[in-house]
């Protein structure tokens, strides 16, 4: 039998097990919104080698400030908690029981992986060092671990505001999003102001709650209903036209990622430009729902999307691990390119992309034994309690240690 008619027949027997009322293209833009993560971090994301062989985090748009706009495409968190608003109140609308039982498992569900992958490290960690990975190596190591995982905590909040996002859907439709741009353009405007230089240090963080929870808004609305495609055409229009005002006339970064060295980020806390992106990225995800769904309709389009849906977790944390696991090795060797190079040529770039297919096979291996911790543990075990109990210590220590406290 042929790899074709294998990979067929997969598809088929996705197909037949897909029910009638799946909504595939939201599933459709959920994957393509957490492939970007991998694919940006893999491909903006490099090295360097110190003398004594250590890694050190860098960016090759430090170098290549045309490369800027591959972000803006690369950037898609606004999409996935448009999703995720558009997921959780169809869920929230089909809750079995309480508000608190509905909240907990949403959050059981997203700790977990999160609580795997931090343990893991935990464990490998010091085995690394025993075998002559330097210090620094493992600190780089743990930050790149540690830095897509932010996402799950600020995702968890937006999701407990849920019945919140419901009643403002309800009264206001999608302009319930409009309050969150508003506080965003209220903190960009004093720490990016005439007065900046008055303004306390803490004061961006304030961007991190309406800065996210915009488009997860946005997708409450639309799961209620109240976002049409007038709505979708003006968040397009909008968001871009603001989006272009942001950069041409008050000089926003056009990075949508942090870059070494330079003093404005976009990213971290999320700025206006975040918003804007966002809104005009929902736009287009909305506009586009019909046609995905016809797309998706092919069985043979439909099964990678399933899968990805599936492991969508072990996606998020793990795909660090995996250029970690290609560079760390590389790094005892010496300089490889496209790796362990400093990312300031354009053969850089070359290099980088022909490493893409190698990380993803990598991936694809961590995910066959990391899935399961997407998987929910055996009820009413005591092991399976003392099991979350050590890992929980685990996890606390490594991050100690990723965030540079130890």
């Amino acid at each position: 039998m042929s790899a074709m008619s294998l990979v067929r027949g997969a598809a088929e027997r996705i197909e037949r097990r897909t029910p009638s009322h799946r909504d595939r293209a939201v599933d459709g833009l959920r994957a393509l919104a957490l492939l970007a993560v991998p694919t940006g971090h893999w491909l903006l994301g490099g090295f360097t080698l110190d003398a004594d062989g250590g890694l050190h985090n860098a960016s090759p748009l430090a170098a290549f400030g045309g490369l800027a706009p591959a972000s803006w495409v690369l950037q898609m968190l606004g999409v996935f908690f448009l999703v995720g608003g558009y997921a959780s109140v169809l869920s929230f609308r089909r809750r079995p029981g309480s508000t608190g039982a509905w909240l907990k498992a949403r959050i059981v569900r997203l700790g977990r992986p999160v609580l795997g992958v931090t343990a893991v490290w935990a464990l490998v960690a010091p085995v690394l060092y025993a075998a002559g990975v330097p210090e620094v190596t493992l600190r780089t190591g743990a930050t790149l671990v540690v830095q897509p995982l932010w996402f799950v905590g600020v995702y968890v909040v937006v999701t407990a505001l849920t019945p919140y996002c419901v009643r403002a859907a309800r009264r206001l439709g999608g302009w319930a999003a409009a309050p969150l741009l508003v506080s965003v353009a209220v903190v960009d405007l004093l720490r990016y102001g005439p007065f900046a230089e008055a303004v306390p240090s803490w004061l961006p963080v304030l961007n991190v709650l309406p800065g996210w929870l915009f488009a997860y808004q946005l997708g409450v609305s639309w799961g209620e209903g109240r976002i049409g495609r007038r709505g979708a055409w003006l968040l397009l229009a909008g968001g871009a036209a603001l989006f272009a005002v942001l950069l041409v006339v008050f000089h926003y970064p056009a990075s949508m990622v942090g870059v070494p060295g330079e003093a404005r980020t976009n990213s971290h806390p999320p700025s206006l430009l975040v918003v804007a992106l966002a809104s005009a990225q929902s736009g287009a995800a909305i506009l586009l729902r019909d046609r995905l769904a016809g797309l998706l309709a092919r069985p043979l389009l439909w099964a990678p999307v399933v899968v990805v849906n599936l492991c969508a977790m072990t996606i998020l944390c793990w795909h660090q691990s995996a250029m970690l696991l290609a560079a760390v090795p590389a790094s005892l060797v010496g300089e490889v390119a496209g790796l362990t190079t400093a990312p300031v040529t354009a053969g850089w770039i070359a290099a980088r992309a022909a490493w893409l297919p190698v990380f993803a096979l990598l991936l694809v291996v961590i995910a066959r034994y990391a899935r399961r911790f997407e998987a929910p543990p055996a009820a009413g075990r005591r092991s399976s309690v003392a099991r979350r109990a050590v890992a929980g210590l685990l996890a606390a220590g490594f991050a100690v240690f990723a965030l540079g406290l130890a």
